[in-house]
Parts: C-alpha cells; sequence; structure tokens
C-alpha cells in the first residue's frame, strides 16, 4: 500500500439477503487517518426484513451437513484473505491500529473460521447420546432414546469496537453460529463501517460460490440506537453475541428478558483482570514483573478487555520494586491513538475519576488527546479498594492500579472482594506453591481464564480457551466467545424417542 490510491472505497450501503440497500439518513465515519465516508443509518424495517431473510434461510441452510457448512466457512475466510490488503488499508484509517495488529487479527479471524469448519466435520460437538431400547426391562419397558445438539435458529451479532475483525462481522460470533447452523444478522459498529462492509461483501461472495441461501447472513450498519434494540427484540431472534461496554450490554440483556418470549444473551462486557503477585516470585523477580505488567497494560492502548488494570502486590521493599519497575516502563510509553473519540474521552474520565478519590495515590499522571491515551499509574491498600466499589470498575485503556497488601490473608480477603471477571493472573514460583493453592479455589469461582506467569492479553483460539466468567464480565458465565466451545451456544439438545432411522436427523441416523 502506497497511501495514494485507495484499495477500496466504500459505498455506505446495508447487506440484506443478499442485496445492498441505501438508507435515505447517513452517519459520516470518523477515521483516525485518510478520508471521511459516508453510510447508511439502519433502521427497524431492515432489522425486520433481514430477520425475516434470515428466517427463511433456516429452514434450509439449518438442515445442511456437516460438510457443506465447513465448507462455507473455509470459502469465508479464503474470501477475506482474497481481500486482505483493502481490509488492512481501510482499517487501519478507522482504527488507528497498526498495520500489524489488523494483519495478525485478520489471521486469527481466518484461522477461526477455518478451526471451526475442522471442528464440526469431527462431530464431537453434537454430543450424540444413544440409549438403546430395553422392551424386556420389569416393570416397564424402555423406549429407544437418541439425543443430539441442534441449531436455534437466527442469531443476532453486534459488532465490537476493539476488534473490528476477530470479534465482527465474520469474527467468532458469527463463526460459531454459521457453524452450528444458524443464520446471522450483524448490526455493525459505527467505530469500522468500512471494514464491515468489505468483510461483508467478502461473506455475500461465499454464499453464492457456495449456493448458501442469501437470507444466511445480512449487516445492518449503525448509526441509530433503535436498531440494535428492534434487532434484540426481534421475535425471529433466538439468540444474541455482544462484546461490549457494561451499560450497554446491560441494557440489551435486560431487553431480551423482557421479551414475550426470553432469549439467551451472551454479553462478554469486560473485566479489571486482577494480577497476583506472589511473595517469592516478588522477592526473586519483582521487577521483572512489574515491566512485564506495564507493557502488557499500554498493548494496544490497554483497549483489549483483557487488559490486567490491577495488580495485587504486598507492601515492603520487594513490593515496592515492583512498583518503581512498572512506572518506569509507563513513563516512557508514548501517547497512542484510541478506537474513537468517544473511547478517549471515556478514557479521561476513568482518570478524573481516580484523581477525585483520596483512597488512591497516583505515581504517574498524563495528560492525554482528543484521541490518544497516555498511561496513568496508581496505588491503593486492601482496605480502601474493598470500600470503594468504584476502583474495580474497568477503565478501558492504559489505566493500573496497584494494591497493596500485607500478606496472603489479606490477599485472600482482597480477592473474595473481587466481582467476576475474564482473567485472575498469579505469578508464582515454587515456594509460592502453597499460596497458590489457597487462592486457586477463589480464582476459580471469579474468572473464566486462570493463568500463571503470563499476561491476560493473548487469547489462543482452540478447543480450550474460555474466554468468559461470572457477571459482570459475562452475562453467561457457562459460556465462551472464544474457542470452539463457543459454538456450543447457538445450539440446544433435542432427544428423539422411537424415531425411525429413515426420518432422524442426518448425524443421528
Amino acid at each position: 500500500m502506497d497511501g495514494t490510491t485507495p484499495i477500496f472505497t466504500p459505498h455506505g450501503k446495508h447487506l440484506i439477503a443478499g442485496e445492498w440497500i441505501a438508507t435515505e439518513a447517513e452517519f459520516s465515519s470518523e477515521p483516525a487517518t485518510g478520508p471521511v465516508h459516508a453510510f447508511s443509518v439502519g433502521t427497524p424495517e431492515l432489522v425486520d426484513q433481514a430477520c425475516k431473510a434470515a428466517e427463511d434461510a433456516f429452514w434450509t441452510y439449518g438442515y445442511t451437513s456437516r460438510e457443506t457448512r465447513a465448507k462455507f466457512l473455509e470459502a469465508i475466510a479464503d474470501e477475506i484473505e482474497a481481500r486482505g490488503e483493502a481490509i488492512t488499508e481501510i482499517g487501519t484509517q478507522e482504527t488507528g491500529l497498526p498495520e500489524a495488529r489488523l494483519q495478525g487479527e485478520r489471521g486469527r479471524t481466518t484461522g477461526q473460521l477455518r478451526l471451526f469448519a475442522e471442528h464440526i466435520r469431527k462431530g464431537d460437538y453434537l454430543d450424540v447420546r444413544v440409549d438403546a431400547a430395553l422392551p424386556d426391562r420389569q416393570p416397564l419397558p424402555r423406549p429407544e432414546l437418541r439425543m443430539v445438539q441442534r441449531p436455534i435458529g437466527p442469531v443476532a451479532v453486534f459488532g465490537a469496537s476493539n476488534f473490528p475483525l476477530a470479534f465482527s462481522t465474520a469474527g467468532g460470533d458469527t463463526a460459531a453460529a454459521l457453524a452450528a447452523g444458524c443464520p446471522v444478522v450483524v448490526k455493525g459498529h459505527s467505530a469500522h463501517p468500512g471494514t464491515g462492509e468489505i468483510v461483508a461483501e467478502a461473506i455475500a461472495a461465499a454464499i453464492e460460490s457456495c449456493g448458501m441461501p442469501k437470507g444466511v447472513f445480512s449487516l445492518i450498519q449503525g448509526g441509530n440506537r433503535q436498531v440494535g434494540q428492534a434487532l434484540v427484540q426481534h421475535p425471529l431472534i433466538n439468540a444474541v453475541g455482544f462484546t461490549g461496554s457494561l451499560g450497554g450490554g446491560r441494557a440489551l440483556f435486560d431487553l431480551c428478558a423482557q421479551r414475550e418470549v426470553p432469549i439467551p444473551f451472551f454479553g462478554e462486557l469486560g473485566s479489571v483482570n486482577p494480577m497476583f503477585v506472589l511473595p517469592a516470585a516478588t522477592k526473586a523477580r519483582g521487577a521483572e514483573i512489574g515491566t512485564g505488567w506495564a507493557g502488557s497494560l499500554t498493548m494496544g492502548a490497554g483497549q483489549f478487555c483483557t487488559n490486567p488494570g490491577i495488580a495485587v502486590v504486598g507492601t515492603g521493599a520487594e513490593g515496592d520494586a515492583f512498583v518503581e519497575a512498572a512506572r518506569a516502563a509507563l513513563e516512557k510509553a508514548a501517547p497512542q491513538t484510541m478506537l474513537t473519540e468517544g473511547i478517549a474521552g471515556a478514557y479521561r474520565a476513568g482518570k478524573d475519576r481516580f484523581d477525585g478519590r483520596n483512597a488512591v495515590r497516583p505515581l504517574l499522571t498524563t495528560e492525554s488527546g482528543p484521541r490518544s491515551a497516555a498511561p496513568n499509574l496508581y496505588e491503593t491498600d486492601a482496605a480502601n479498594y474493598l470500600q470503594d466499589h468504584a476502583l474495580g470498575e474497568e477503565v478501558f485503556g492504559p489505566l493500573g492500579l496497584v494494591v497493596r497488601v500485607s500478606g496472603l490473608d489479606e490477599m485472600v480477603t482482597l480477592a473474595k472482594g473481587f466481582e467476576g471477571q475474564l482473567t485472575a493472573t498469579l505469578h508464582m514460583d515454587d515456594a509460592d506453591a502453597e499460596a497458590a493453592r489457597r487462592l486457586l479455589p477463589v480464582l476459580e469461582r471469579k474468572a473464566g481464564r486462570v493463568l500463571a506467569n503470563g499476561f491476560p492479553t493473548g487469547v489462543e483460539v482452540c478447543d480450550a480457551m474460555v474466554h468468559g466468567g461470572p457477571y459482570p464480565a459475562s452475562t453467561n458465565f457457562g459460556a465462551t466467545s472464544v474457542g470452539t466451545l463457543s459454538i456450543r451456544r447457538f445450539l440446544r439438545p433435542v432427544c428423539y424417542q422411537n424415531i425411525p432411522g429413515a426420518v432422524l436427523p442426518e448425524d443421528l441416523a
């Protein structure tokens, strides 16, 4: 890319069941660099049209073979890669993220599509169970019973602001729903509408080449809150996948619960991802851990839901070394462009919340620009943290809080006081094993993923990954939005009693 002639210029339309449709009202993109583009504003009428097309498509797509769906997922991956350079160009313009980050995220997006394709080919996710008939059992015979997971119907997906590819138009929620056999209606995020449009073009091309029903996928751009509300309340939508803020997610969750027929809302709402630095590790390598924490805290301008915003470390000179190393590393970090001006403004408001509290001591405070963020660091003790709920609220950006504890007992008490988290981290050496065993039962109740001697900002897409946790980290603690287990969100078990083999679904026959 030479930056002179654009590879891709958005047309700004919605994709509804194979047709690109414009609406009269428009909103303007707010790119970090490059030209501003106009996009059609979504409407409840378009939502209704897309949902009805998705329901019609389900009667075909929901009954396709696993091999057919696997090839479709792979075709989407191929079409995304064919547009790779254009996706990187407009993605960097809209979000301010560096090219390497967009390229890596594109690889993750296509990789998870192909992983899900391979996963459904194996069939294990269907959890097939068969209990043979026992006609001679006394006092009553037992019928033949067969159970399998079946797709639930059309699914709504909300694009995420911080992952324009991996958690948006063709991201994890969309890939999981399509793998399960569910058509998808995506509500695009207004932070990167052009990126969403070109990925939708890739999905449309895959639909055409694979002969899929047109209504299996639709993209409705944002620009109007009524679009999201209409989508989660539409009677033909059977579940919702969402990644975003606690406030926005909770509002949509409540709408799902208030429907005449309530539906599951799989919301990933963020986390402060506490890090516990145990005594032996603090003594042996506290400064090294502190420097590593600073790097994780500032990665991607801190705009990851797994950003480790809180570090718990002991008082005394060894803990001081951790804190000073983190402060020194953060002081050297340059300001970074944030995804939107709104997100940058929310980050400044989060900093102001800390500055206005006597319970915390500033260790490093910096000024951020209209669309940039510089790191900030604060310190408090366990007693003040437990008394001030606001200290545990996520600040989306490179802001860190160190909580000092007097010993293991206070560390355990503090851990019990945390709300639900996506992750919790133990930094430990061999001599910390007993302390870690005491903390682990607490942390596994608080978080969906517990890790040792690392930083949680890397989320592997694989079979064993869990990206979820108790509320408010997510609205459904039994689910994950990353990894192959995420497909199960869009399936439900059905039992077939004495159904002849010629009538049974293909996966049971």
